[in-house]
């Protein structure tokens, strides 16, 4: 796991993900870096999101879900339920912006140490990388690395079913240990449109590969998602 981003930067490019489909399946309206630079919405207790899950392999919609700010305090709680009502893991925050317990991915992630959520400044120059540890769900003792390079590409006028937002377009590329051990060169990739006037994303799309140790020829393709924001408060 110890690659220079260069390298780390060109074996994620090079990986075939979604059938050599490349995320984006969401389109924004580019616009110029605005001035002044927006504001990112500080959270507080009772603002939620509702958002909308798709498989984009085959369309078909998964279900709502909706996040909302439960409590503030050395941490920022974000529940998660379904249209039923149904609970999930929680989103921890600390501070606001670093993300500290995802439940966003088919397994509920926990970073040691916490990494950025969003870019650290909202430029559409701005990129990094983050090296760290993380743990599943029920098994917090159980550490592997993780690999992360977020870059900007621009700020981007989008409209989903919740309204019209301006947003800056990010894309993280992940290269991950897998707790598998025959799993290798497991990779992931998010593109996400961050609205700073919600303080959250108005679309976030994943995919993902990874190779069986051994394995010649093609990588296997994990479940591929899209979440569009159908309401908040």
């Amino acid at each position: 796991m110890n690659i220079s981003r260069r390298t780390f930067i060109a074996a994620v490019a090079l990986t075939p993900i979604a059938c050599g489909t490349p995320l984006g399946y969401q389109r924004g309206t580019p616009i110029t870096q605005p001035q002044p630079t927006p504001v990112i919405r500080a959270p507080k207790v009772g603002q939620e999101w509702t958002y909308n899950q798709r498989d984009l392999f085959n369309g078909k919609t998964l279900g709502l879900f909706t996040d909302r700010v439960a409590s503030i305090g050395a941490t920022i709680i974000i529940e998660r339920t379904d249209e039923n009502g149904g609970r999930s893991s929680n989103e921890v925050q600390g501070p606001w912006g670093t993300v500290i317990t995802d439940p966003h991915w088919s397994r509920t992630i926990s970073y040691n140490p916490p990494i950025a959520l969003w870019p650290q400044e909202l430029s559409d120059r701005w990129a990094k990388q983050f090296i760290t540890k993380y743990s599943l769900a029920g098994y917090p003792d159980n550490l592997y690395n993780w690999q992360e390079y977020m870059s900007v590409h621009g700020w981007e006028q989008i409209t989903v079913p919740a309204g019209t937002f301006l947003t800056l377009r990010y894309q993280n590329l992940i290269h991950y240990e897998s707790d598998d051990a025959n799993k290798v060169n497991c990779i992931r990739k998010e593109t996400i449109w961050f609205a700073p006037s919600i303080g959250r994303w108005v679309v976030r799309e994943i995919s993902g590969s990874y190779m069986i140790s051994g394995q010649l020829g093609a990588a296997n393709l994990e479940d591929s998602y899209q979440w569009q924001l159908t309401s908040f408060k």
